[in-house]
């Protein structure tokens, strides 16, 4: 990463981060890495999320699991605390915005679109949480969306869950905030991944994207990881229960 800011207090912290093998995640992850946390992946990707963390200095581990099957998120998660201590810090980034017809959306691809875009979010707090109660403290960041801040179309399901974060991380901000754990989301805009600029980026739908923004330029995965890495810090401690926007000024 570029020279930008150091936060001391993530230095040697456990870190667990879904999804972290690509995309915003794998920024994310080598983020916490170059502040010298100790980085776990949680990925059903094995092969990018191997080769991600074998370019990081320091102790790290990879967990791979389909984040739709619950047992299996939570082996995953024992299997890193194992390898690295009790979580200090969740990423809860792991999500997949298909596009998709509302007309012919069977009620077993909207659930499926649950499950990999909301429903393991909880699951993952309640796998890390009593760690943190006991240690005092702790942060959670959950990756909400600016789609539906937006009114955006072609992606109903993840819309939707992707709305429903923010009552997550809110009711989860109360239910913690006593213990002092902080859950916040982070909300990205049009973010320039890999998987974005492969499927859905032209040059009229970037043009489209960038005339709507008040800044003038693609967003980078970076930029995104630099915000969750404030949130995680302790510069962050009396940041809880909010939105934190990274979209260019495009809402």
């Amino acid at each position: 990463m570029e020279p930008f800011a150091t936060y001391p207090s993530l230095n040697g912290k456990t870190v667990l981060v879904t999804g972290g093998g690509s995309g915003i995640g794998a920024d994310i992850a080598a983020g916490f890495a170059a502040q010298g946390a100790r980085v776990g992946i949680v990925d059903i990707e094995a092969e990018g999320a191997t080769a991600l963390l074998s370019g990081f200095d320091g102790d790290h581990a990879f967990a791979h699991c389909d984040l739709r099957d619950i047992d299996a998120l939570q082996a995953g998660f024992a299997e890193l605390t194992e390898k690295l201590g009790p979580a200090q810090v969740l990423v809860n980034n792991a999500a997949r915005d298909d596009r998709h017809d509302w007309a012919k959306v069977t009620a077993d691809e909207w659930d499926e679109r649950m499950d990999v875009n909301l429903r393991h979010m909880f699951f993952a707090i309640q796998a890390v949480a009593p760690a943190m109660i006991a240690a005092g403290g702790g942060s959670i960041i959950n990756m909400g969306s600016n789609s539906w801040w937006e009114t955006g179309a072609g992606f109903p399901a993840y819309a939707t869950a992707k709305a429903a974060v923010h009552g997550l991380t809110r009711t989860m901000a109360r239910e913690l905030g006593g213990h002092r754990i902080r859950v916040n989301t982070v909300v990205p805009g049009w973010i320039m991944t890999e998987r974005q600029k492969n499927l859905w980026v032209t040059p009229e739908t970037l043009a489209r994207q960038l005339d709507r923004q008040c800044l003038p330029d693609p967003i980078d995965p970076v930029y995104v990881a630099r915000m969750v890495l404030f949130l995680a810090s302790d510069d962050a401690a009396m940041c809880s229960a909010n939105n934190f926007m990274v979209e260019a000024g495009s809402i």
